[in-house]
């Protein structure tokens, strides 16, 4: 028992004197940690850290509002639209969709922003260093914006008539034969990026990856139906098909009927051409090419009407540059930019008015240099 109890307390002893060395290294390594950041401390006495937000700025809420202020033709051509329609379409937005100012950022910072983007194809980086943002508020309201259109897309989109369009009306090559045609249907492809199984599905007929769009307008070059998001590989026909069968979707009117090509079928509501004879403009261009028989006359006169799409489609391109290449955005996003540039087309593109003072400026200026250099 004796030689049990001694054992037991040289064990002891071990433990003791193991813990009071871990104590003694554990106070000199927290001495050398003290020793370390005092040097660091520098002469202001505190340790530099990096900021993790960017500091609240209002570079961008008296950039924009200086633009307004200045040359309405710069700010046109910067964000697609004069400034008094820019500060309508802010009045829009906040009166019919849930976009509202928060605490640092207004609405028309927001939607200066998403026309820079969608309009200049600008990326995130040159949006910050503009209106002095976080990556993420650009990215945020950037979102807000495009929600927020997509939320009013159907309101601004053109109706259907119950009379006859202007240019069939006023012209005897399409009246009366084409006085019950509301307006002309195709489709279009906009390249994309798509990650995944799918991406064959999306790969049309060119071999570029995309998305087949399906656009409806009518003769004053302004939207009336737009379905985005389909495959690039998917036929028009088919695309035409979903648009009918959605609840939402493509109504026409009873008695009246779009033009399309030959992509689609000829059935009722949808005039297509004769198959089988010319029916491009390019084909009855130039001398001697005139129309041999009634059906290339009713092809030369359909094409004709039906160049619209082509031309809205041209417009749309041009205008919002971003669908030059694929947006680097989700499929989702990518869809969903098509539906809120096409009505932001129809009232702030066609419908733009230019103000009358800049008008008057410009004649102004004009007079002043016809008359300097006649005199």
């Amino acid at each position: 028992m004796e030689n049990e109890e001694i054992g037991e307390q040289e064990i002891d002893e071990d433990l003791d004197e193991e813990f009071d060395e871990g104590i003694k290294i554990l106070l000199m390594e927290t001495q050398t940690l003290i020793h370390v950041l005092h040097q660091s401390e520098g002469d202001e006495g505190h340790i530099e850290r990096l900021l993790t937000r960017r500091r609240i700025t209002t570079v961008g809420y008296d950039y924009i509002h200086q633009a307004l202020n200045e040359d309405p033709a710069i700010f046109r051509q910067v964000y697609r639209m004069y400034p008094d329609v820019f500060q309508k379409l802010c009045t829009i937005l906040r009166e019919k969709t849930l976009l509202k100012d928060t605490r640092y950022i207004c609405v028309e910072e927001m939607l200066a922003a998403f026309l820079q983007i969608v309009g200049q194809n600008s990326r995130y980086c040159v949006i910050r260093k503009t209106f002095g943002r976080s990556q993420f508020a650009t990215s945020e309201n950037f979102h807000k914006v495009l929600r927020a259109l997509n939320t009013i897309a159907s309101e601004l989109m053109a109706k259907p008539g119950s009379g006859v369009p202007s240019k069939i009306r006023e012209s005897t090559r399409f009246y009366p034969y084409f006085k019950d045609c509301i307006g002309a249907i195709d489709g279009t492809h906009i390249p994309a990026i798509v990650r995944g199984h799918d991406v064959s599905n999306y790969r049309n007929r060119h071999g570029n990856i995309s998305q087949n769009v399906l656009v409806a307008c009518n003769f004053d070059l302004e939207f009336m139906y737009v379905l985005s998001g389909w495959e690039g590989l998917a036929h028009d026909s088919k695309v035409l098909s979903d648009a009918l069968s959605r609840r939402n979707g493509l109504k026409v009117p009873q008695g009246k009927h779009f033009l399309v090509d030959c992509g689609f079928a000829n059935r009722r509501q949808f005039l297509a051409l004769f198959r089988g004879v010319r029916y491009h403009l390019q084909d009855f261009a130039g001398h001697g090419r005139d129309p041999e028989n009634e059906n290339e006359l009713f092809n030369l006169r359909h094409a004709s009407l039906r160049n619209v799409i082509e031309r809205i489609f041209g417009i749309l391109k041009s205008r919002f540059t971003i669908f030059k290449s694929a947006p680097p955005f989700l499929f989702k996003t990518q869809a969903e930019l098509v539906l809120a540039c096409a009505a932001l087309h129809k009232t702030f593109f066609i419908r733009s008015v230019v103000p009358m003072n800049f008008l008057l400026s410009q004649l102004m200026n004009l007079i002043i240099f016809i008359l300097i250099n006649t005199s």
